[in-house]
């Protein structure tokens, strides 16, 4: 900043952006940062502390201690609220992308801004990226003679959903665009001139496990501008992610890798085309190694940032109100990707909101059921619908056609970890069933259906007066590894006391089941608890982590195969449900079921490996070597501040004898198992 000018800062929103903004004010010596608000106060002065700044209720209280720029760090719909209220307060303002969802609002700000006087750019942070600069100046000496396209690549993950109301980019269809899309249409305005036509496609692939509440997942997107054509691609699937920038030109191409932060070019030449080819890819991997190896020296020495362009953008920024001088983005820039970002972004807006318009609930009394679409939640609505019920399925993803279309069935579109989703859900419901549940993943995702998703189908219950709610917690709930030898496991059986060694899974089902405790003893839920042993079916994968480990063509079986399976059928678990419903119990009753003939670990490698998989081959590890291995790879987890895949409790948790005793569900529901594991298997794999 030439002239000297000191700048008081105040930071609008403590979302995830927001700490890269701190660190970037931080590194500029003109400016002091006064603090930092958000609608959500403790978010807000949960930042503050870690940042060393202060918090403030409101911009306006935040303006009180004198400020001359507001950072305006908020989701894209207030933007133009928000900068303009600092406008109004004598402020300069640096918006975050994109500038506004409207042109109308973008010409509102420019109108402010001028009648004012104050200064505004919006925050198009790659045109600070190093490798960006550097493809531009590139271009525009005629490196690689006209442009005529450019692709841009990019995949993403957004942070765990831990449960809650849904964060803006789950909500709207279009969040995914107006979050990255923006960068790919600013890029494309400094490397083909104007943006002229933009033509998208946006689906839903299926398979985003990590990020399932993403309804948009896959986007493409051509452009036409005034100097070329461009292709866009964004997605939440990609693996590894990447972020990649590629130019092509009449006289050769640039490829810039913005994560692994480096820059290639491909010359045309002279030479015969097969030594072209071979020079430019022996050229590009040297000079890819070698700037991989500079840059890693400099993220180490600090010379280099995460997020590095947003921070070179932030000081250009300051530099331009300290000289005067055009700013790193214009207004009318922003408004021209504005005008394009809307175009695609709502049409994906409309998209969804159509579709979950169409799935909601009708108002007429039905059966709940959540995790309707996992193997035990087909089969149960298979059966009531049998039964003449009325079921309302609550799901995030839409059930396979035949039941989607079944009269007797309407679906709910919802997330069990969204409050009110389930809430709207559970209206004018006559029972719940409770199946739904992580399966897999992250904490997070456990800890947003597993745990926050039966709270808030306690909740509702309780809210709807629900006559009864039957929830399905699972035997990983019992303390395994601690149980007596050789005596049978009953209801009553002391439960896990360290599921955080169990892994995820346990973890959360123990802390939901305790929850439906807690809402019986305590608020009076009419609730009643099954425990099912491993579930499986015909079309199950029969080799599970509980039988062993395959690492490619090998089976590694652990520990003693004698022991017996705790499986159960799924239509025995589901006629257990049943039993459960038409029974008086409601206090919070637990049972548990497991098949009366059962079948060894041994016996089913054997059968298996003889008439599935004969090239399959089976190792044999003892328990006390296999607990040995896997003290390392806990002990190296927990110096790499890792979760521990692996753990010795969890390894003689996982092998344990136990033998189940399902008398009380016998005697008190009549629950018989009537598909006799042992032998259903064993005609299953001959």
């Amino acid at each position: 900043m030439t002239n000297g000018k000191n700048y008081r800062v105040g930071l609008v929103g403590a979302g995830y952006v927001s700490e890269f903004h701190i660190k970037a004010l931080k590194r500029l010596p003109n400016v002091r940062l006064v603090g930092i608000t958000d609608l959500d106060a403790a978010r807000a002065k949960a930042t503050a502390q870690s940042f060393g700044i202060a918090a403030f209720p409101s911009l306006k209280v935040m303006a009180a201690e004198g400020l001359d720029v507001v950072h305006v760090l908020t989701p894209p719909s207030i933007h133009v609220t928000v900068a303009l209220e600092a406008l109004s307060l004598g402020c300069h303002v640096l918006v975050e992308k994109p500038l506004a969802t409207s042109v109308e609002d973008c010409d509102r700000l420019i109108a402010e801004s001028q009648a004012r006087g104050l200064r505004v750019c919006v925050n198009h942070s790659l045109l600070g990226d190093p490798f960006v600069k550097r493809a531009l100046a590139l271009v525009r000496a005629g490196a690689i003679g006209d442009v005529l396209t450019v692709d841009y690549l990019r995949s993403s993950n957004y942070p765990p959903y831990r449960g809650g109301p849904l964060p803006l980019h789950y909500r709207e269809g279009g969040y995914p665009f107006r979050d990255l899309g923006v960068h790919a249409l600013y890029l494309l305005q400094e490397f083909l001139g104007n943006v002229e036509d933009v033509h998208a496609e946006f689906r839903t692939s299926g398979v985003n496990d990590s990020d399932p509440d993403l309804h948009f997942d896959e986007w493409r997107a051509l452009a036409r501008c005034a100097k070329g054509t461009a292709n866009i691609q964004l997605s939440w699937n990609v693996k590894p992610l990447q972020h990649q920038l590629i130019i092509q030109g009449t006289r050769g191409s640039l490829r810039a890798d913005l994560f692994a932060m480096y820059l290639t070019r491909r010359r045309h030449t002279p030479l015969p085309k097969a030594i072209e080819r071979v020079v430019n890819a022996l050229t590009e991997s040297i000079s890819s190694a070698a700037q991989l190896i500079w840059n890693a020296a400099l993220f180490i020495a600090g010379q280099v940032q995460p997020y590095q362009g947003l921070h070179n953008f932030v000081q250009a920024f300051y530099e331009s109100l300290s000289t005067s001088a055009l700013m790193p983005a214009s207004l009318e820039q922003g408004r021209e990707v504005v005008r394009w970002t809307e175009r695609v972004a709502r049409d994906a807006d409309h998209a969804k909101a159509k579709l979950y318009s169409q799935y909601q609930p009708s108002g007429r009394p039905a059966v709940v059921v959540t995790g309707a679409n996992g193997l035990l939640g087909r089969a149960f609505v298979n059966r009531l619908i049998k039964e003449d019920e009325f079921v309302r399925l609550f799901v995030r993803r839409l059930p396979p056609p035949e039941i989607l279309h079944h009269p007797q069935v309407e679906v709910v579109l919802g997330d069990l970890g969204d409050p009110a989703a389930v809430d709207r859900a559970l209206e004018d419901a006559t029972a719940v069933f409770h199946i739904g549940a992580a399966m897999g993943g992250g904490w997070a995702a456990h800890e947003a259906a597993t745990i926050t998703g039966t709270q808030n189908v306690v909740d509702a219950c309780l809210k709807h007066q629900m006559p009864k709610m039957v929830y399905l917690s699972s035997l990983s709930v019992i303390d395994w590894a601690g149980h007596p030898a050789n005596q049978p496991v009953t209801e009553s059986a002391t439960l896990e006391p360290a599921p955080q060694q169990r892994g995820y899974y346990t973890q959360a089902k123990l802390e939901a089941e305790r929850i439906v405790r807690a809402a019986v003893q305590e608020r009076g839920l009419a609730a009643v608890i099954l425990r099912p042993g491993q579930i499986w079916s015909e079309k199950s994968p029969l080799i599970s982590p509980a039988v062993g480990i395959r690492v490619g063509n090998r089976l590694v079986v652990i520990g003693d195969g004698s022991n017996l399976l705790p499986l159960v059928h799924v239509d025995d678990v589901v006629e257990a449900i049943v039993l459960a419903t038409q029974s008086t119990f409601h206090g919070g009753e637990v049972f548990q079921f497991v098949d009366n003939e059962l079948m060894s670990r041994e016996e089913l490698v054997r059968l298996y490996t003889l008439k599935r998989e004969p090239r399959l081959r089976v190792s044999r590890v003892s328990l006390k070597l296999a607990c040995f291995l896997a003290s390392g790879v806990e002990g190296l987890a927990n110096l790499l501040k890792l979760p521990a895949p692996i753990s010795p409790y969890r390894l003689r948790s996982a092998v344990a004898p136990l033998v189940f005793d399902c008398t009380k569900a016998r005697e008190r529901l009549g629950w018989q198992p009537r598909v006799h594991t042992r032998e259903t298997l064993r005609k299953l794999l001959t």
